[in-house]
């Protein structure tokens, strides 16, 4: 099982510094009134919201399959997760504690992030807002479940890539808990392939999350490194 982490000191530092800052300007004096006057103020054409959100976005949209003794394999659709390591290769996906995955999860310790593309759109929507408590949603989505090569939980088969992940760590920070993983395999569709063996994710058709609505990915920018890149 994976180990329940307390999050890091420094948590409960800056929640202790921000009750401090707070203390202090309640107190009156000149720093308080530029506490507030910095509350107030904003760059020209933007608006302060009353209360602060997750507005980071876009987001990915994974579809992210598990499985645990004596439950059928079910997905839940999840948009908080990112990449947080390179070497090991690692990720996060950020659950609900009432999801009917999250238990899935702690117990078996594994599961398996799917991309997702036009094709999946629906599906992923869907998984979304149901429960696997009340349906089969492989099934009713009519989507594969694939056995993977590292893991017991299955992989979803019409997904571009997927990514086989084991549990390190759980750290609970509110309204989710957020699982760290190992990546311990990768799985992509052999259609994206060249014959040089390179995978071509802009042709897989991949979508994003944002702000209530999913979209396709669209026109090439530039590549990593375009900016700086001395001119041929």
């Amino acid at each position: 099982m994976a180990e329940r982490i307390d999050p890091i000191g420094a948590i409960r530092k800056i929640t202790s510094n921000n009750s401090s800052r707070s203390k202090k300007n309640k107190t009156g004096g000149r720093n308080a009134g530029q506490e507030e006057s910095r509350k107030h103020s904003t760059p020209a054409g933007k608006v302060l919201f009353d209360k602060p959100g997750n507005f980071l976005y876009p987001v990915p949209c994974v579809m992210v399959s598990c499985a645990s003794p004596g439950k059928k394999p079910n997905i839940i659709t999840v948009a908080w997760t990112g990449t947080i390591c390179s070497d090991p290769p690692m990720l996060s996906i950020s659950v609900r504690q009432e999801r009917y995955s999250y238990e899935m999860i702690k117990e078996s310790g594994e599961f398996v992030v799917n991309l997702t593309n036009r094709r999946l759109a629906r599906a992923a929507d869907f998984c979304g807002c149901r429960s696997g408590r009340d349906i089969d949603k492989f099934e009713e989505c009519h989507l594969t479940p694939e056995p993977c090569a590292h893991i017991a939980a299955p992989m979803i088969r019409e997904s571009p890539v997927s990514l086989e992940c084991k549990v390190t760590g759980i750290i609970p920070l509110g309204s989710h808990d957020m699982f760290l993983a190992e990546i311990v395999g990768v799985q992509v569709d052999r259609r994206f392939l060249d014959h040089n063996g390179t995978f071509h994710m802009e042709n897989a058709g991949l979508i994003a999350y944002s702000h209530g609505k999913y979209y396709e990915l669209g026109k090439i920018l530039g590549s990593f490194g375009y900016s700086v890149r001395k001119k041929r």
